[in-house]
């Protein structure tokens, strides 16, 4: 609903001294008493667009939209299931669009976990921790831990100093080293195979991260497919060094995976109720609403966490999520305890399922995209 400034402003782009016989969005003929296009809606008005009617659009726009999504998050929240049956029985004006509103659930989710950063702080596996540690021993520190591994019976003594110097007998990139042509001439696999594992070596000893620049060493053509195994090589070594920083761009990812995901979960949720006489879309419409709200109680948790660290919280809301899943699936197909529950744990083996080949698929997807 507008509110009076919005109003009055309105009132004076639609003088008669501003209307026209003509709409000017849809060309359609109009009489200097309308007020309003009757094909398109459109205020009749031929005023040149000032700052104020600009800034009126765009806030009588957003406070349009703001008492929808009030409207729907009271309704989506407190009354399970109530405003997907609203929704496919023609009540939408008052409610968002589901896809929208589940977008821009979505887009906060994203914006309060790129503040969070939850796994940044995750340690990878480190090379050199074992040879560090071996290095800080004194010369009489390793000679008493070798005589006490030699007065231990049916060990074979094997002295630290040597194991100190392992890394500098560790292959070498040129012990491996085969040129583009022999790669090439290979099987299509053990070539790439032999490829990656040369790759990873040269990065490891060089810590070249340029792919052209590497492969210019190595003396191999700079092709899309060997500058995307480089880069690749490169990626997974700082992937295990790092692993929080692929965890973050994957669940930075998760809205826009499960968007894609969510038609194929729909089509089981079609075929579990294929006696009700929903349609597909129909069945779609509350799947984006429980989704939105999953997003939801996402987003609380997300909330709680930047304010105090607590791994309570998430499982609370899990299960509070799942109860909500529960009447929601009660309340709009409108199946009594048993049946419900019945499809509500095949329903959510089958989202394991789906999810996990989902996250699988989106893995590897993503770390080729990365």
């Amino acid at each position: 609903m507008k509110i009076n400034i919005f109003n009055r402003q309105e009132k004076t782009r639609s003088l008669t001294k501003y209307r026209g016989v003509e709409c000017l969005n849809c060309k359609h003929p109009l009489d200097i008493s309308d007020r309003y296009c009757a094909y398109c809606g459109q205020l009749n008005s031929t005023k040149q667009l000032s700052f104020k009617d600009f800034l009126n659009e765009f806030l009588s726009g957003f406070f349009a939209y703001d008492s929808r999504i009030r409207k729907s998050l009271s309704t989506i929240l407190f009354r399970p299931g109530k405003i997907s049956k609203d929704y496919i029985q023609g009540k939408r004006t008052q409610y968002v669009n589901p896809f929208r509103f589940y977008l821009s659930i979505s887009i906060i989710y994203f914006i309060l976990f790129s503040f969070s950063n939850n796994y940044n702080d995750l340690d990878g596996f480190d090379e050199t921790d074992t040879s560090t540690k071996l290095e800080s021993l004194s010369e009489s520190e390793i000679e008493q831990v070798n005589q006490e591994l030699v007065s231990i019976p049916g060990i074979n003594t094997i002295k630290l100093d040597s194991l100190a110097n392992i890394e500098e007998k560790k292959t070498s990139y040129h012990d491996i080293y085969f040129s583009a042509k022999a790669l090439d001439s290979m099987p299509y696999w053990d070539g790439n195979l032999k490829r990656i594992k040369l790759y990873n070596q040269f990065h490891k000893e060089t810590e070249i991260y340029n792919s052209k620049r590497a492969l210019e060493q190595l003396k191999h053509p700079s092709t899309k497919m060997n500058l995307w195994m480089y880069k690749k090589t490169v990626d997974g070594n700082n992937f295990l060094k790092n692993p929080g920083l692929f965890i973050n761009y994957i669940l930075g990812k998760m809205p826009l995976i499960i968007f894609f995901y969510l038609p194929f979960f729909t089509l089981f949720l079609w075929l579990l109720y294929f006696r009700k006489p929903f349609s597909y879309m129909e069945h779609l419409v509350f799947t984006f609403h429980i989704q939105s709200v999953f997003f939801i109680f996402l987003v609380i948790s997300l909330l709680i966490n930047l304010i105090i660290v607590d791994i309570i919280s998430p499982i609370i809301i899990f299960l509070i999520f799942l109860f909500y899943l529960y009447k929601a699936m009660r309340n709009f197909y409108e199946q009594g305890r048993s049946k419900t529950i019945v499809k509500f744990v095949i329903i959510n083996g089958l989202f394991i399922i789906l999810a996990g080949i989902a996250i699988i698929i989106s893995l590897f997807a993503s770390f080729a995209i990365f």
